[in-house]
């Protein structure tokens, strides 16, 4: 017999009871976070407390990222194949949570009366409509709420140094993302998000804006947009659909400003989203200053590799026609191959669909906050067509370009503004085995001029000053108050 119960008593936590002999060892196992639970009792009787809270690079304990995770018990022979107790859905604080013959889910903690289309509308006619004043706050967010990450990240710790007493609110997809110290999340969908989304003076994003949105009065988005784009973009996307073509003009309208890292991305991004005779600020990126004179001590630390191994990381962009991250290199192959730490990020888009890899020198760094810091630690980046390449060249480190689908890639799914092949500030190769031999054997020295040609054409005015650019931008028109 088993028993099983969610507790609030000190955090959230599942909690099973049973007869018979101890496990050895009771689990839950997602596919970006997995917990031990604690064992007492013995002989006849056992319990198990299983948190659901986890910390990941040494960050701070939160609640469990949302989504499936399987209740693994070891070592009692009468719990196994025995159908764990199930539980209905349950409001927990931090999360919700529902168990089901083995199977934990967990979703954030929204309450059930607007986790639907009819309360999700009636929340947006509540905001959209309220007659109150503006509040001198900023509202970020990065990737959908998926991390605290990138551009807006950056700006959010200038202006903190700048402006201290601007609120900030961070739209999260779930309380397991970290927001910046003194930020106040805000998960998505929830009366707070909708509030405050609606209430702040400025809003900082790096992609489209969800759901229902029209700007009141006074209030001004900041779209510092995501990287420097390789791929076609919105309307220069392959094919003509009108409502694409719609959605692209209707989304572009909601901004005031854009952020762009170099001319080229203003350009680019300016034609794309048909953006036309309205600001875009060519500052650099902001996410890369700490790329001028950053430490990567403590990221490593937080990963656990040592200050002599040599890292690679291997991040390449998402793809139409596939939900989870491409499998083009085994990365403990190439970790044993080049003596090497293999990091392995995937693009934002798979975060919650993939599943982490795992092997001997292998970290999945998919779920960590802020790429940033990993290109910062990376002595070697491995990408595709992923617009990384324009931040790590910020490093001057060696870049290798694995690109085994190029010829569908650049005909049938998206098409690029430029020969990445001609251009490349590094190896363009097919295969592992040519990847392995390019990092063994290649002179990084034979793109040197390619480099310095790339570097000055994209890097121009990344130099560490990007976030104060910006932020004084924002002051100076006065988008926040400072005091």
């Amino acid at each position: 017999m088993m028993d099983a119960r969610f507790s609030t008593d000190a955090g959230a936590a599942l909690l099973l009871s049973g007869t018979g002999a101890r496990p050895s060892s009771v689990e839950l196992i997602g596919s970006r976070a997995r917990v031990r639970g604690s064992l007492s009792g013995r002989g006849t009787t056992w319990k198990a407390t299983l948190p659901l809270r986890a910390s990941r690079w040494g960050g701070a304990e939160l609640p469990l990222p949302s989504g499936e995770y399987e209740l693994r018990i070891v070592g009692a022979e009468s719990a196994d194949g025995e159908p764990t107790t199930s539980i209905p859905l349950s409001q927990l604080g931090t999360l919700r949570a529902s168990l089901d013959a083995g199977t934990l889910t967990i979703g954030p903690p929204i309450d059930p009366a607007y986790d639907s289309g009819e309360g999700q509308a009636a929340l947006d006619r509540r905001y959209a409509t309220r007659p109150a004043a503006l509040e001198n706050a900023v509202f970020f967010e990065s990737f959908y709420g998926r991390n605290a990450s990138c551009n807006p990240l950056a700006i959010d710790r200038e202006l903190v140094r700048r402006a201290p007493g601007v609120t900030r609110y961070w739209s999260v997809v779930d309380l397991s993302v970290q927001v910046p110290d003194g930020a106040v999340p805000v998960v998505d969908g929830s009366p707070e998000w909708w509030r405050a989304r609606g209430a702040a003076r400025l809003l900082v994003v790096n992609d489209w804006l969800r759901r229902t949105f029209a700007r009141r009065p006074g209030q001004v988005v900041i779209q510092t947009w995501h990287g420097t784009p390789l791929k076609r973009l919105a309307l220069h996307r392959p094919g003509f659909d009108p409502r694409r073509m719609a959605a692209v003009v209707k989304e572009s309208r909601r901004w005031n400003v854009l952020v762009a890292q170099n001319p080229y991305a203003a350009r680019i991004l300016g034609k794309a989203y048909a953006f036309l005779r309205r600001p875009i600020w060519v500052e650099g990126y902001p996410r890369n200053d700490v790329l001028v004179a950053g430490d990567g001590a403590a990221t490593r630390e937080a990963l656990g590799i040592g200050p002599d191994e040599r890292v690679l990381l291997y991040a390449p962009t998402w793809r139409d026609d596939r939900t989870q991250m491409v499998d083009f290199i085994d990365p403990a192959a190439l970790a044993a191959a080049t003596d090497s730490v293999v990091l392995v990020r995937g693009h934002s888009r798979t975060l919650l669909p993939g599943r982490d890899a795992e092997g001997p020198r292998v970290v999945d760094v998919t779920g960590f906050p802020d790429t940033s810091r990993l290109l910062l630690v990376a002595d070697a980046l491995i990408t595709d067509y992923s617009s990384v390449m324009f931040d790590y060249s910020v490093t001057g480190k060696p870049m290798y370009f694995l690109v085994p689908d190029i010829e569908h890639y650049r005909g049938e799914l998206r098409g690029f503004y430029f020969d990445l092949v001609a251009h490349a500030p590094g190896p363009v190769v097919r295969t592992q085995t040519e990847l392995i031999d390019a990092l063994q054997t290649g002179d990084p020295s034979a793109f040197s001029a390619a480099y310095a040609q790339w570097r000055q054409k994209f890097n121009a005015r990344d130099d560490g000053r990007a976030a104060e650019r910006v932020v004084n931008r924002i002051l100076d028109q006065r988008l926040v108050e400072t005091d």
